[in-house]
């Protein structure tokens, strides 16, 4: 399989999930404010959302949107436990987990804090906003390893994307002490480590 994705974006959660589950994944890195990949050609030609993660699966098709390609990636390694069995009440509580750090972290506050055209009080609108969602996040990882089971899931993949962006920029993380004890961790684990390492890499060639 291949996947295109852009250093330290969302797509960032995915690659996590593939070191998790052993999967191989050739990377190819595309700038998203151009839509041009590394080689030169055009994002927008293999997807027309001109949006990361977009993973190209074994027939040739084009898989897109962060949460599905999560979920993807898990059950074609399902012995990583990475998403628990159709069915039992761990599997919807992860995809809750999924679904809120989609739709309310990375949509709702980083999106506008983000885009270019977004007015000035969108950006501080969110930036609010995104004080207030880290703080129910912490609340939940009150007493916890992990985002929602008792071991890694995929929840996890992309709440330690949306953590370490939100460093990066200057949020205070450290701020909440479940947030940053919970960060340390999965800044710990090998997988974690092997994708930031290579994404950090991707930046430098890039010249950024």
């Amino acid at each position: 399989m291949m996947s295109i994705a852009s250093p330290f974006a969302c797509s960032l959660a995915s690659h996590i999930t593939a070191h998790e589950a052993g999967i191989p994944l050739e990377l190819t890195a595309v700038t998203l404010s151009t839509k041009r990949t590394a080689s030169g050609a055009d994002f927008l030609a293999v997807s027309p959302k001109g949006q990361v993660p977009a993973l190209r699966l074994d027939d040739g098709s084009i898989l897109t949107e962060n949460p599905a390609v999560l979920q993807y990636l898990a059950d074609a390694a399902p012995a990583s436990g990475l998403l628990p069995a159709v069915g039992t009440p761990e599997r919807y509580r992860v995809l809750e987990s999924l679904n809120y750090v989609g739709t309310e972290i990375h949509k709702a506050c980083f999106f506008p804090m983000f885009a270019p055209d977004a007015p000035v009080e969108a950006r501080a609108w969110a930036r609010e906003q995104l004080d207030k969602k880290l703080a129910h996040v912490a609340s939940q990882l009150e007493g916890r390893s992990f985002a929602v089971s008792d071991r890694y899931t995929i929840a996890d993949s992309y709440l330690t994307w949306a953590l370490t962006l939100a460093q990066k920029v200057g949020v205070d993380v450290d701020g909440h002490p479940s947030l940053a004890s919970y960060l340390q961790r999965m800044h710990a684990r090998p997988a974690v480590r092997a994708a930031l390492e290579a994404e950090a890499n991707a930046t430098r060639a890039a010249g950024g």
